[in-house]
C-alpha cells in the first residue's frame, strides 16, 4: 500500500516524480491510491501485536537484543544506499552532509530535529518510542496479561489527557494519533493467547474508536474522503481480529513468510531510490509500465538486500553481542489480583489461535500475521514464547 502511494498518488512527490499533478499522471486511480497512505498504521497494529508476542518470557535486554538484531543489519545499508543514490542524483533532496548521515545511524536522529536520509525513516522513531515505552512499564517487572492490559488502558488515557492539555512532551512521547494502533494490536495478541475477555474487547474497542477519530483528522487534513478512511481503518481492525480469533488458521502459503521478510528493506530502500529511477526514466515507457516494473525492481532490490546483506550481518551481529541474561520468573499470581473481577464468554482453556512457537521464523503457518511480521521493522528476531496456554497463562 505504502509504495503504491508514494510512486503514484503522493501529494507533492508526484509532480516531482512525473513532473504532472498525480490526478494527471494516474487519473482516476490516483483517487484510490491516495489512501494508501494510511498503509504504515496497518504496520503499526501488527507491530503491537508482534513485539507483545515475541516479548513473553523475556527480559529487557533480551528485548533490546532483539530489536537491535532485527532492526539495524537492514536499516544501515539502507542509509548508506540510499545516501549514494542522493550523492550521485540530488533531485528530490539535497544529498546530507556527513554529520547528518552519521546521525541517522543511530536511528534517534528526530530527537535533535535532523532530517532523515529519507523520509519514510520517519515511522522507525514511533517505533523507538513504542518499544520503549513497552519496556519501561511492562517488560521491567516481566510481562503478564494483567501488566500488558494495564499498559494499554493507561497508556490510552494518558495519550487522551495530554490532547486535552496540548503538553508538547506528552504529545511528543505517548503518540496519541499512533498509540491506538499499538494497543490494538496488544489486544489482539492476548485474545489470540488467552482467549476472549470482556476487559480486552473494551481496549479492543477504545483503540479503535480513537484511531478512528485521529484517522478522520489526518484525512481531512489531506483532503480525503473521512468515511472511506473510516472504512479502511475498520478494514484493519476485523481483517487482524478474524487472525487473532484463528479463523484463518488453514491457510498456509509459503510465500507469505518471503513476503512479510521484504517488507522491512522494500520500505527501507523503496523511496528516494525508486522516485528517483521513475525521475530518471520517465520519459522511456508509459507510465504504468514504469510504475510496475520499478516496483518490482525494488521487490527485487528489497531481496537481494534481505538475502545478501541483511541476513549475513545479523547472523554475525548475533555473535557479536553478548547474550543478554533470562528474566527472573513474573509473578502472576500477584499481577492476577486487580479491582475487577474477570468476565470473560468463549472458551478460553485452549488459545483461538495456533501457536507462536518461533519468532525467528516470523511466519508460523496459518497465521498471516506473524508471516508478515518481518515487516517494517517489526519482526521478532529471535525465539519467541509459545502461543500456548499452561497453568500460569490461566491465572494470569
Amino acid at each position: 500500500m505504502v509504495v503504491i502511494y508514494h510512486f503514484t498518488s503522493h501529494e507533492n512527490d508526484a509532480v516531482k516524480i512525473w513532473g504532472v499533478p498525480r490526478e494527471v499522471a494516474f487519473p482516476g486511480l490516483s483517487a484510490v491510491f491516495k489512501y494508501g497512505l494510511f498503509g504504515v498504521e496497518l504496520f503499526f497494529m501488527i507491530s503491537g501485536f508482534v513485539i507483545c508476542m515475541s516479548s513473553w518470557g523475556r527480559s529487557v535486554g533480551q528485548f533490546a537484543y532483539s530489536r537491535i538484531v532485527r532492526l539495524f543489519p537492514a536499516y544501515w545499508p539502507a542509509v548508506l544506499l540510499t545516501a549514494a543514490v542522493l550523492y550521485l542524483f540530488p533531485t528530490f533532496m539535497k544529498a546530507p552532509t556527513l554529520d547528518v548521515l552519521l546521525y541517522n545511524f543511530t536511528m534517534l536522529n528526530a530527537t535533535s530535529d535532523v532530517a532523515p536520509v529519507d523520509p519514510v525513516y520517519w515511522t522507525l522513531f514511533v517505533e523507538a518510542r513504542f518499544y520503549l515505552l513497552f519496556a519501561v512499564f511492562v517488560l521491567w517487572r516481566g510481562l503478564t496479561f494483567q501488566r500488558a492490559l494495564i499498559f494499554g488502558y493507561a497508556w490510552m488515557i494518558a495519550a487522551a489527557m495530554v490532547t486535552h492539555v496540548n503538553l508538547p512532551i506528552g504529545l511528543r512521547i505517548l503518540m496519541p494519533d499512533y498509540a491506538p494502533y499499538f494497543v490494538a494490536g496488544i489486544a489482539l495478541y492476548l485474545i489470540y493467547k488467552f482467549g476472549s475477555d470482556i476487559r480486552v474487547w473494551g481496549l479492543l474497542v477504545f483503540s479503535y474508536v480513537t484511531a478512528i477519530h485521529f484517522a478522520t483528522i489526518r484525512a481531512v487534513n489531506r483532503d480525503m474522503d473521512t468515511m472511506l478512511v473510516a472504512a479502511l481503518i475498520t478494514a484493519f481492525f476485523v481483517v487482524l481480529t478474524v487472525i487473532a480469533l484463528g479463523h484463518t488458521s488453514r491457510i498456509q502459503w509459503r510465500w507469505l513468510t518471503t513476503a512479510g521478510a521484504l517488507t522491512y528493506p522494500l520500505y527501507l530502500l523503496h523511496c528516494f531510490i525508486g522516485y528517483t529511477i521513475l525521475n530518471k526514466t520517465r520519459d522511456l515507457a508509459p507510465r504504468y509500465v514504469l510504475f510496475i516494473g520499478v516496483t518490482i525492481g525494488m521487490l527485487v532490490l528489497a531481496w537481494l538486500m534481505h538475502r545478501y546483506v541483511e541476513k549475513p550481518f545479523a547472523a554475525w551481529l548475533k555473535k557479536q553481542l553478548p547474550q543478554a541474561p533470562k528474566p527472573r520468573p513474573a509473578d502472576d499470581s500477584a499481577s492476577a489480583t486487580v479491582i475487577l473481577p474477570r468476565i470473560s464468554f468463549g472458551a478460553t482453556s485452549t488459545p483461538p489461535g495456533p501457536a507462536a512457537s518461533s519468532a525467528a521464523a516470523s511466519a508460523t503457518p496459518g497465521v498471516p500475521v506473524a508471516a508478515a511480521t518481518a515487516g517494517l521493522g517489526v519482526g521478532t528476531g529471535t525465539a519467541a514464547s509459545s502461543g500456548t496456554l499452561n497453568p500460569t497463562d490461566r491465572q494470569r
